[in-house]
């Protein structure tokens, strides 16, 4: 069902988790309608058929070659998350916080870069990268309150607020 919602659907998606799973090791083709996959190393070593010491030895070959190969955006995610698109670029997330290494993290980077994708449609690639910043942000900003070790996935929507404000220059409501 995954390799046929891929294939044939028209509409922008976000694959994660078990999706990127079904993706490993099967014959999928290109797909002219937007395509993000969102794995974190073991997920890219899947994909790719390297290992995740070839994966994490040069993230940055590995997150462009395979955008451009499959042509869609990759967002390999872990320290200093990369952003790979079709056309060979590749941008480098400067935020984050080991506090993001937890389970459940990257569902919530998964429902926004979705999200944001929806509200930008015509802006795709700031969308995700807004994305991935935020979610960042808000993992150091929850660190930063927290303690990097008790930060649990759900707190990043708890610091998202507080994120927006930090780059929008929105003040605090009263």
């Amino acid at each position: 069902m995954v390799l046929r919602l891929f294939a044939e659907a028209r509409e922008p998606m976000v694959i994660d988790a078990d999706a990127l799973n079904c993706l490993a090791g099967a014959t999928w083709e290109r797909t002219r309608a937007l395509r993000v996959l969102t794995p974190h190393p073991g997920e890219m070593s899947r994909l790719t058929g390297r290992t995740i010491p070839e994966v994490q030895a040069d993230r940055i070959s590995s997150a462009r070659s395979l955008a451009e190969s499959r042509c869609l955006v990759v967002v390999l995610k872990g320290e200093r998350t990369l952003i790979g698109f079709p056309d060979g670029r590749v941008w480098v997330n400067p935020a984050g916080s080991p506090a993001l290494a937890k389970g459940g993290t990257g569902d919530i980077l998964t429902g926004m870069v979705s999200g944001l994708m929806g509200q930008f449609p015509d802006d795709p690639d700031r969308a995700i990268a807004a994305a991935v910043y935020l979610h960042s942000l808000a993992g150091e900003i929850a660190a930063r309150h927290l303690e990097e070790q008790t930060v649990i996935a759900t707190d990043l929507l708890r610091y998202l607020p507080e994120a927006i404000r930090g780059i929008t220059n929105v003040p605090h409501a009263l």
